[in-house]
């Protein structure tokens, strides 16, 4: 189930608004975790018993933990550590056996090929489906056990409390990362205000508006572009734009929706995006894309490792090693691993470089060009199904590779040509380079705004209506 789907809307979302506030409020709780396992199970009712269990071990090492945290004795200090090491072996054992699996496979299959061993091939009989979000609630759950262990947080002692954080079906298979420290006075107690209602439905109709107008729109163009077995230079730069506007709203609008979703149910959540492509270098960019990965990041991995206190080489180390990581967390495959590499690559260049480089001598907005052009070439990657495609698409944009001059190229052509189509790519431009943030914009909500919302969530549930391409790009991961 979908945020940008009929059902969603006019059911789903109903049923939960309704039951949610003509219940008891100590019941809450309990009612928004079976709906949200509802909503987790509607594709595949198997991925509630992964979740289930990834819950139940995180709540009982919480409670190991805590109970343990005042005492000195060698023993009770060890078993602080085992608890915390259960958590996090489970946790990355569930993802790497359910989003690696297949890779490993493949990867080694493709290795002895290559060595001239196929006899060595690994034959197995199945294949693993990747469960919805498990990249994203595997690492909001073991935060949690991690931020007790370091007495950043209080374990919480109601089961069912700590089982709607984890479920909580509006951040649960696309994020945002939610951390327990976020939200954990929330769940003790947390206000309703109609101003909470009329801003979530406010960032609600935005992400659903930024999804079924803009994502979808030049996700029909970037399809087109990368599926084609050739392309123009013109054709391939109008394939990366599209794609990389697809990219950011189809996101972009999830979170908010997520965002507004919570306001809803009376949970705050942290803002996820902080205009992105608006960033004048590569490092900045990571300080305003996807900000709850990009933290959980900073503070479980890069500053664990050592951040930037042991040196520029063990720096530059740590900043290949998290980018690395990132891209493999975004998904199993060698095109993810040279996207990851890529945005590494850049990050190191620009701390060694600083700010004295001839880079950071030019004005402000062709730094932001710089920026999200290298940006969009890491799209390539993020988009292809293997790096030799990725390779071929990159030959296009600079114009080396040669393109069929039959009728199919004619025919791409023609079809990202269409008014209709670069109409909407310019639209994408313009709000994303000259329109206010969102989580700023629904701050006041005037009759004007009120007025141009409700206007623009009618026309995106009527678009839902004809629209048969509407995928998330972050449901995969």
């Amino acid at each position: 189930m979908v945020f940008s789907s009929h059902l969603f809307v006019f059911y789903f979302l109903p049923l939960v608004l309704l039951l949610y506030y003509a219940a008891p409020p100590r019941c809450r709780h309990l009612l928004l975790t079976a709906l949200s396992y509802l909503f987790y199970g509607w594709a595949n009712p198997l991925f509630v018993v992964l979740m289930a269990f990834s819950t139940a071990v995180d709540y009982v090492c919480g409670r190991v933990i805590s109970a343990n945290l005042n005492e000195v004795a060698t023993p009770r200090n060890r078993r602080r550590k085992v608890a915390l090491v259960v958590s996090i072996a489970t946790n990355l054992s569930l993802l790497g056996f359910f989003k690696y699996f297949n890779f490993g496979v493949d990867t080694f299959n493709a290795l002895v090929t290559s060595l001239g061993a196929p006899a060595w091939q690994w034959d197995t009989f199945f294949r693993i489906t990747l469960p919805l979000g498990i990249s994203f609630y595997t690492f909001q759950s073991m935060s949690y056990t991690i931020d007790v262990y370091r007495g950043h947080a209080t374990a919480i002692r109601n089961p069912i409390d700590f089982a709607c954080y984890v479920s909580m079906f509006p951040q649960l298979v696309a994020g945002p990362i939610i951390r327990f420290h976020e939200v954990a006075r929330q769940l003790e107690d947390r206000t309703h205000t109609l101003e909470k209602i009329a801003r979530g439905t406010s960032l609600f109709s935005l992400g659903l508006a930024k999804k079924v107008l803009l994502a979808n729109s030049c996700g029909l163009l970037a399809d087109v572009v990368f599926e084609a077995s050739s392309r123009s230079c013109l054709d391939a730069w109008i394939g990366l734009l599209a794609y990389s506007f697809q990219i950011y709203f189809d996101f972009s609008g999830y979170s908010d929706m997520a965002i507004g979703l919570g306001l809803m149910l009376g949970f705050t959540f942290p803002k996820n995006f902080d205009s992105p492509y608006h960033s004048a270098s590569i490092t900045e960019f990571w300080r305003r894309w996807h900000l709850s990965l990009s933290n959980w990041l900073r503070d479980y991995l890069y500053l664990p490792l050592g951040g930037n206190r042991r040196g520029p080489s063990r720096t530059y180390i740590n900043l290949a090693m998290v980018m690395l990581l990132g891209g493999l967390w975004h998904g199993a495959a060698w095109t993810f691993v040279a996207w990851g590499t890529l945005h590494g690559g850049a990050l190191i260049v620009e701390r060694a470089l600083g700010k004295q480089s001839l880079y950071h001598r030019f004005p402000r907005p062709v730094r932001v060009a710089i920026t999200f052009v290298i940006v969009a070439i890491g799209w390539v990657f993020f988009r292809s199904n293997s790096i030799s495609y990725a390779a071929s698409f990159l030959a296009s944009l600079v114009g080396l590779a040669h393109p069929d001059t039959t009728a199919q190229s004619t025919l791409l052509s023609g079809m990202t040509h269409q008014p209709w189509l670069l109409g909407w790519l310019a639209t994408a431009a313009v709000v994303t380079w000259a329109a206010p943030q969102s989580w700023d914009w629904t701050r006041r909500i005037t009759a004007p705004r009120a007025a141009m919302l409700i206007g623009l969530l009618g026309i995106s549930l009527l678009l839902l209506a004809t629209q048969s391409f509407n995928p998330f790009i972050y449901f995969i991961f």
